[in-house]
C-alpha cells in the first residue's frame, strides 16, 4: 500500500506565514517529517509525495536522508486541487491500494489503524475518515446512510446549512485507484472539487465508499493562529530532557517537561517553565522568563529581561528586554529593547482579524502578533493584539502598531517636539530629605 502525500497546494489564509505549512518545524523537525514518521509507525513504507515547482527541491532534500522508506516525488504544475495532484502522480501509483493524506492536518496514528482495519474487513472501493463536529467547520461534509456508506459530499456549505455533523478528513484509502482516476477524468467542472465529485459519482455507480468515524486528535492549519493548537499538541507529549552538551547555570530554574536540544545555553536567573521546547544552539539570557507552552527554534538569542509566554518562535530570532505573549514569530526576526506585544483587548473579547475581504473571529481572547520572517523592530515598539506583520518588514522605534503591515514595508512614527527654555530648578530641600531617608 502506498501513502500519497499532497504537498502541492498553496495556503491562501496563512499570511504572514508564507512558507508551506508542512515545512513548519515542531520539536526540530518539519511537519512533513513528523507525518512520514507516523505513517511509517503505522506500517507504511512506500511514499509518493506530490509537490509543486517551488517546493519540490526542498521536499527532496528532506526525504533523501530518510531511511527504511521508499519516497518518489511528483510535481503538480498548478494548484488545481486534489484530483489534479493525483493525476500528476498517476504513473507512480502502480494500481496498488493508496492512502491519500493531507500532511497539513495533524492526527493520531490511530487514524491509519482504524481505516486499514475497516478496509481489511470490508469490500467497498474506498474508505474515508470522518470526524464528528459540534460547530461549523469550513470544509467538506459527508452525507451517509445508516451503514455509514457515502451518499454525497457537500463541499463548504454555508453556516447553518450543514447537511450533517460529519466532516471529511483527508485520510482516504482507495483499493481501486485506477477506477478513482477514471472517475476523476470523467468529471467536467471549472471548480476545484473534482475529487469530491468523482467520489460522489463512484458511490452512485455502486463502487461503495464508507465513512470511518475517527475520534482521536485532529487539528487543521487553515489560519496562522491554529499553529498554537499544534504547538500544544506536540509539547504536551514531550518529556523532560536536557542533554550533556547544554550549559545550564546553577542559578537558572527549569521546571516541568522542558525539552532542550544540544548546544543550548541557559544563563543565570533564567526561568523556564514547561512544557517548553528550546531548539539547538539557542541562548536563554539572564533573568529571562519562558512559560506556558513556548516553542523556541534553533540559534535564537532570548536576551536579558525578556518574557515569552505561549508563543511559537522560529529559528535565528533575537530579542532583548521584550514581552512576547501568545504570538507567532517567523524565522530571522530581531526585536529592539522594550518591544512589547499586547495580547488582550481592554474588553477581553475574542480577537477578530481580516482574511482578504472576510472578518474572521479567531476564537481566542488572547492573541498577540503574527509576524512573518525577517522582520525587525526598533526600541520601545508596541504591537496591538492580533496585528499581522508581513515578512521582511521593519517597525521603527517608538511606533505603536495598531493595524496590519504588509510585506517588505517600513513604518516610521512621526514625532513632533516643542523646545522651550528650562525654568525648572531642583528642589534642594526635598533632595536632602530623600537622602536622609535613604541613610545618605
Amino acid at each position: 500500500m502506498k501513502a500519497v502525500f499532497l504537498c502541492g497546494g498553496i495556503g491562501k489564509r496563512m499570511f504572514p506565514i508564507t512558507e508551506d505549512k508542512f515545512l513548519l518545524k515542531f520539536l526540530g523537525k518539519t511537519l512533513l517529517e513528523h507525518q512520514i514518521e507516523q505513517a511509517r509507525e503505522a506500517g507504511l513504507s512506500d511514499f509518493v509525495i506530490v509537490g509543486n515547482p517551488a517546493n519540490i527541491e526542498e521536499i527532496g532534500q528532506i526525504t533523501e536522508s530518510l531511511t527504511d522508506v521508499d519516497v518518489r516525488l511528483a510535481v503538480q504544475r498548478e494548484p488545481l486541487g486534489i484530483a489534479n495532484a493525483l493525476e500528476s502522480a498517476k504513473d507512480m501509483l502502480d494500481g496498488k491500494p493508496i492512502v491519500v493524506v493531507n500532511p497539513n492536518d495533524v492526527f493520531d496514528g490511530s487514524a491509519y489503524a482504524e481505516i486499514t482495519r475497516e478496509c481489511r474487513r470490508g469490500t467497498v472501493a474506498s474508505y474515508i475518515l470522518a470526524y464528528q463536529v459540534n460547530s461549523y467547520f469550513p470544509g467538506g461534509y459527508l452525507v451517509v446512510n445508516e451503514q455509514n456508506e457515502l451518499k454525497h459530499i457537500v463541499e463548504k456549505p454555508r453556516r447553518g446549512e450543514e447537511p450533517s455533523n460529519l466532516v471529511n478528513i483527508l485520510v482516504h484509502l482507495h483499493t481501486q485507484p485506477g477506477k478513482l482516476l477514471d472517475h476523476i477524468k470523467a468529471v467536467s467542472t471549472a471548480s476545484d472539487d473534482v475529487y469530491e465529485r468523482a467520489l460522489d459519482r463512484m458511490a452512485q455507480d455502486g463502487y461503495g465508499i464508507k465513512a470511518v468515524e475517527y475520534q482521536g486528535f485532529w487539528a487543521v492549519l487553515k489560519y496562522p493562529w491554529q499553529i498554537f493548537t499544534l504547538v500544544d499538541h506536540f509539547l504536551n507529549r514531550v518529556k523532560r530532557s536536557i542533554p550533556p552538551s547544554a550549559e545550564i547555570s546553577e542559578k537558572a530554574i527549569i521546571e516541568g517537561n522542558v525539552l532542550i536540544e544540544d548546544g543550548v545555553k541557559v544563563l543565570e536567573n533564567a526561568v523556564i517553565r514547561g512544557p517548553c521546547y528550546i531548539g539547538r544552539n539557542s541562548i536563554i539570557g539572564n533573568s529571562v522568563l519562558i512559560r506556558d507552552h513556548c516553542h523556541i527554534g534553533q540559534n535564537c538569542a532570548v536576551g536579558y529581561g525578556t518574557e515569552v509566554k505561549h508563543s511559537y518562535i522560529g529559528d535565528d530570532c533575537w530579542f532583548h528586554s521584550s514581552y512576547i505573549g501568545d504570538s507567532i514569530i517567523g524565522d530571522g526576526c530581531s526585536f529592539g529593547a522594550g518591544t512589547i506585544i499586547a495580547n488582550l483587548r481592554f474588553d477581553e473579547r475574542n480577537i477578530v482579524t481580516r482574511i482578504g475581504e472576510e472578518r474572521v473571529d479567531t476564537g481566542l481572547d488572547k492573541l498577540g502578533a503574527i509576524i512573518g520572517s525577517n522582520c525587525r523592530t526598533g526600541v520601545n515598539v508596541s504591537i496591538m493584539p492580533g496585528v499581522r506583520v508581513g515578512p521582511n518588514s521593519i517597525i521603527s522605534s517608538h511606533t505603536c502598531l495598531t493595524q496590519e503591515l504588509g510585506a517588505n514595508k517600513m513604518i516610521q512614527a512621526e514625532h513632533t517636539y516643542k523646545v522651550v527654555e528650562n525654568e525648572v530648578k531642583p528642589a534642594e530641600r526635598r533632595i536632602g530629605e530623600l537622602r536622609h531617608r535613604l541613610g545618605g
